[in-house]
């Protein structure tokens, strides 16, 4: 093979797969990112959701609104110095909307998301993603589960009403019901 018949063909590593610097990846390139990513999402959400679960059982609810206030952020740390990921949260209706802003993309996931699932798709299945030559993003809707009601539902205790407004003065993510989209988990994967 000579240097010419190679233009073209420059590649980069990432995450074990091989992708083409003209942004176009194989299915198999694809699925490897998108494994990954939701892999980075289950442990984001299993690390949280226990941490959350102890501190309702240890100190109620106003304690899991600390948790939510400054151990996701830490989690979520952790996770992308050791994967090189970035992951988020994002929501419609979020609670920190300056910690938590949206670009268009995403909006628009969101919307499909909650369309989606207006139309019997359940939350669980409801995934996008979408690739370029500079990322692979990919979004994983959360869903309103019984214990989320607690902070996140219609009618929220006076006393945790006051602890989410001392934590989050802006707070938009109240009123859901059980089942809702609530939001999503966002990965991204620059290169």
């Amino acid at each position: 093979m000579t240097a010419k018949d190679c233009i073209g063909c420059a590649w980069v590593v990432l995450a074990g797969a091989l992708l083409p610097l003209t942004g176009q990846a194989t299915p198999t390139e694809q699925q490897t990112l998108r494994a990954e990513g939701l892999a980075l999402i289950a442990d984001f959400a299993g690390t949280l959701k226990p941490a959350l679960m102890q501190a309702m059982q240890q100190g109620g609810p106003v304690a899991a609104v600390s948790v939510c206030a400054e151990r996701a952020p830490q989690i979520a740390a952790e996770l992308e110095a050791r994967s090189g990921w970035q992951i988020t949260r994002l929501s419609l209706k979020p609670r920190n909307p300056q910690a938590a802003a949206i670009d268009g993309w995403e909006r628009q996931s969101l919307l499909e998301f909650e369309r989606r699932h207006a139309a019997g798709e359940p939350v669980s299945e409801l995934v996008t993603s979408r690739f370029d030559e500079q990322e692979y993003r990919l979004m994983k809707a959360i869903g309103i589960q019984g214990p989320c009601l607690t902070c996140h539902g219609a009618k929220v205790a006076p006393q945790l009403a006051e602890a989410l407004d001392s934590h989050y003065p802006d707070d938009q993510a109240r009123g859901y019901e059980l089942g809702q989209v609530r939001g999503a988990f966002s990965v991204v994967k620059r290169f």
